[in-house]
């Protein structure tokens, strides 16, 4: 089971966006679409009867698209880094990750790969494509700027300590500035890569990339919501929290998908209005309120 699965916060573009996606990557499908009621309308500002998430794979990765309003943007500071098995499939990707978004790096040779490219999507997802396999084809990826600067290596440090079987992959210092040139660490099987730079704009991490924890039992719910804010985070609504780097993290029952793709709309209505007052989510009470 995958246990980090990335979410993107959209307006209401969320559906849109996961069939483009699914529409251009290999092994990849929609899987479970949940939609606003009341309950949910109310807290949102969402119209009722809109699409509220779409969960879907990509390359066999787990995603979720999320329609919350216009609040958050997607920024540089989080991006999806694409590893490329050859130039067709790299050309490809490119041509239509591209096309009607923004190109931060020509796609080119660089000196640390033979063929590389970043640009924004349509949606203002930011995507890092290079040669070169991996084990995990679409890797989530930070960029440390500004006050982040210089905090590279204690962040990894921080997230492999909080999660089971995590490891530091590889990590390359830029021994002059005290920087992580580039990072790849995994967090319990999930692959992430870290990298820390100055540019001439501002570069924040927004709760527009969040990251669900799908969790099997209660106690780990009550132990990841404590540990993630250790140092300077903060907890959030419905399950919601930011750690001292400022990176939003979802802590949620695993089974929480499953929840909300009932065909029953009286029982997810029931489920929602019992999370929208929480902050750290109850994974009986949450059960008491499908039943």
């Amino acid at each position: 089971m995958q246990k980090i699965i990335p979410s993107f916060w959209y307006d209401t573009q969320g559906e849109e966006a996961a069939r483009f996606y699914t529409s251009i990557f290999k092994n990849s499908r929609i899987l479970n679409t949940t939609y606003y009621g009341d309950a949910g309308a109310e807290v949102s500002g969402q119209k009722k009867g809109t699409v509220m998430t779409v969960e879907f794979e990509l390359e066999g990765q787990k995603f979720t698209a999320l329609n919350g309003g216009p609040m958050f943007k997607f920024t540089k500071g989080t991006s999806l880094f694409v590893r490329c098995e050859n130039e067709k499939e790299i050309n490809e990707l490119w041509s239509k990750l591209s096309q009607g978004g923004k190109v931060v790096w020509e796609l080119q040779k660089y000196p640390w790969s033979e063929r590389y490219g970043w640009c924004e999507d349509k949606f203002g997802l930011s995507w890092q494509l290079i040669l070169g396999g991996g084990k995990q084809k679409i890797v989530p990826a930070f960029l440390f700027s500004d006050n982040l600067l210089g905090k590279g290596e204690e962040a990894i440090k921080f997230y492999t300590s909080q999660f089971p079987n995590s490891k530091v992959e590889s990590l390359q210092r830029d021994p002059q500035k005290n920087t992580v040139m580039h990072s790849v660490f995994s967090l319990n099987g999930n692959e992430f890569v870290l990298m820390e730079g100055q540019g001439p704009e501002k570069i924040e991490i927004t709760h527009a990339i969040s990251f669900e924890v799908h969790c099997d039992t209660q106690k780990e719910i009550d132990e990841f919501w404590d540990k993630l804010v250790q140092g300077g985070g903060a907890h959030e609504e419905c399950g919601w929290l930011h750690d001292k780097f400022g990176v939003p993290w979802q802590i949620v029952p695993a089974k929480i998908n499953e929840w909300m793709a009932i065909k029953d709309p009286v029982k997810t209505e029931k489920v929602l209005k019992v999370m929208f007052k929480m902050k750290k989510l109850d994974i009986q009470k949450l059960q008491d309120a499908l039943r």
